[in-house]
């Protein structure tokens, strides 16, 4: 019998959140770490107030990599996302495919 866990996680100060499904599997437990990845980094973006960032998709795989993509508007706010990414507990590696625009 599978059990099925849903949670919602706020993210702070930006009012919207993300739901994430949990079974038993081992599959569904990287999941769940994955997208609590991807919104840890991607509150850390909208936090710093920079409206050239909030374009920008955050995506993680595989334990700690973390995927950026979309389009900023400079090469410094391309870099500033990758830092910011970086910086983010958990992450272990930053694949920056954003483009500047």
């Amino acid at each position: 019998m599978k059990t099925l866990l849903v949670f919602t996680l706020l993210l702070a100060g930006v009012g919207s959140s993300l739901s994430v499904a949990a079974s038993d599997s081992d599959d569904t437990i990287v999941t769940v770490k994955d997208s609590a990845l991807s919104a840890k980094v991607k509150t850390k973006l909208l936090a710093k107030h920079l409206s050239t960032l909030a374009d920008v998709k955050v995506e993680s795989h595989h334990d700690g990599d973390v995927w950026l993509s979309g389009t900023a508007p400079s090469r410094a706010a391309r870099d500033m996302a990758e830092e910011i990414a970086k910086g983010t507990d958990g992450v272990r590696t930053v694949h920056n495919n954003i483009v500047v625009d």
